[in-house]
């Protein structure tokens, strides 16, 4: 595979005159996005690949505004994959294009129409067999800038006072220190959180983008940059008054709303995709079903709920990094015990609070002396009971509370053997392997998964008491 990458480039055009004979044609760089989209969706390829939920909503609008030529606004909450959407329209690219390799040229030109004088220049001045080309490669043409902090200089540019020194005039274009987006002349440019960019600094873009001028000190220099222009934004902020200019908003070709999965089990798939967790290994662990969804329904329920802040949002990366934690601890077990597999239980959630906290934005009139620890607690209890509940109505477990009646007391623990939960427990109903799907009879790690799981749920349903003390839990059927 080498050897043939190695051959392609040998047979490259390195000159303007061996690019002409290849019948090599110039493009905007929207047009060959939309060419290749096209292309990629009449054969039926993978658009976007890993982006879950979003068939019958999202990608229809991308995929037309990516025919349209248009610039796109991703608006939605935090950890709606606003930022990964945007990297993955870079695919849509050539993976290479040409380029004048002239010194001193402050941009990748394309060859056929150079927009700097410095390329110009050097055009008039050499025979096409001594114009040098170079290629540039897909990944690199894309550049993603977090709006926060963003100065006019980083993006659009500045005087450059080393040049002035040198003699150099200012109101012409060699004067200019180029930021990003000049820089990405025939490639992708995406700002994060554009609400958050100084507004002297979304003048400049407009005049970049609609007057193609660039205006540093009031000295303005002509310029026809090509740009495929992303942005990213909340939508508490983006519909501020005053957060964007409307001359640049007017500007953005589509809007394309994103949103949290609808469905839980969608937001389960994007879950444990994204951890990408390998639960083999020397020490394998084994994670329920419905520890998946009490993780997954804990985000669902803080985005619900009235002690969160509704605007901010609850992002994907809170189940990715519960699912991580809950993996950890479980394997954790499995080391000190040499239980293998290890099987997560609901004792491990007891480690949320350090992949949680900070994660969650409190609602400051709705959470009123509620601590963010407390909010946590909440969740994962409603979390709790509602998965639970519906174990209860699909498989009838209320009948499991029998088993635990006469006033037992079972001890429970992120760091007890499950050996122990078999002795508490010598007999597992048929109902439950039913209920699980899991050889929960045959299996005392399972076993203990599942007894915690029906503990926390009884619980929830104020059926049983609990205490807790040092890491540890205590449940009592009275």
């Amino acid at each position: 595979m080498a050897s043939e990458t190695s051959a392609q480039r040998t047979h490259q055009p390195h000159t303007l005159r061996e690019l002409r004979d290849s019948g090599w044609q110039s493009k905007s760089v929207k047009d060959e996005i939309r060419d290749n989209f096209v292309r990629m969706l009449a054969a039926g390829e993978p658009l976007f690949p890993g982006i879950v939920g979003y068939d019958d909503t999202v990608i229809p609008e991308i995929n037309l505004a990516l025919i349209a030529g248009h610039d796109m606004l991703f608006l939605g909450e935090k950890g709606q994959a606003k930022s990964r959407i945007m990297r993955m329209i870079s695919r849509f690219l050539d993976e290479e294009i040409p380029y004048l390799d002239i010194p001193g040229c402050p941009v990748h030109e394309d060859p056929y129409h150079p927009i700097s004088s410095v390329a110009k220049t050097y055009l008039a001045t050499h025979d096409e067999n001594q114009v040098p080309i170079a290629w540039w490669k897909r990944d690199d043409r894309y550049v993603e800038r977090l709006a926060p902090g963003t100065k006019f200089a980083d993006v659009i540019g500045e005087i450059d006072p080393a040049k002035l020194v040198g003699g150099v005039s200012m109101s012409t274009e060699d004067a200019l220190h180029f930021g990003l987006i000049p820089r990405m002349h025939r490639g992708i440019f995406a700002m994060n959180e554009l609400p958050e960019l100084d507004e002297l600094v979304q003048v400049g873009l407009f005049n970049m983008l609609e007057e193609r001028d660039v205006q540093i000190r009031g000295y303005p220099v002509q310029f026809d940059i090509d740009l495929l222009l992303l942005f990213s934004a909340n939508p508490a902020t983006y519909n501020r008054s005053g957060k964007v200019i409307p001359q640049l908003k007017d500007r953005i070709g589509t809007v394309v709303h994103t949103h949290y999965p609808r469905e839980r089990d969608l937001g389960i798939q994007i879950m444990q995709q994204e951890a990408a967790v390998d639960l083999d290994g020397d020490y394998p662990v084994v994670v329920p079903y419905f520890i998946r969804e009490i993780l997954e329904q804990i985000t669902v329920c803080g985005r619900k709920s009235k002690y969160i802040d509704h605007q901010s949002g609850v992002s994907a990366r809170f189940s990715i990094a519960n699912y991580r934690t809950a993996v950890a601890s479980a394997r954790h077990r499995g080391v000190i015990l040499g239980e293998k597999p290890s099987v997560v239980r609901l004792s491990d959630l007891g480690h949320l609070y350090s992949s949680s906290l900070g994660k969650l934005e409190l609602d400051m009139m709705g959470s009123h002396q509620m601590s963010e620890r407390q909010v946590l607690d909440a969740l994962i209890a409603e979390a709790v009971s509602i998965v639970f509940s519906e174990y209860v109505e699909q498989h009838g477990l209320e009948a499991i509370g029998d088993i635990f009646s006469r006033g037992v007391k079972i001890e429970v623990g992120d760091l007890l053997p499950s050996s122990q939960y078999a002795e508490r427990l010598k007999h597992v109903p048929p109902i439950w392997d039913k209920a699980f799907e899991l050889n929960a009879s045959e299996n005392e790690a399972m076993r203990a998964s599942c007894v915690e799981f029906v503990l926390a749920g009884l619980h929830a349903l104020d059926r049983i008491s609990r205490s807790q003390q040092h890491g540890r839990i205590e449940y009592e059927f009275e």
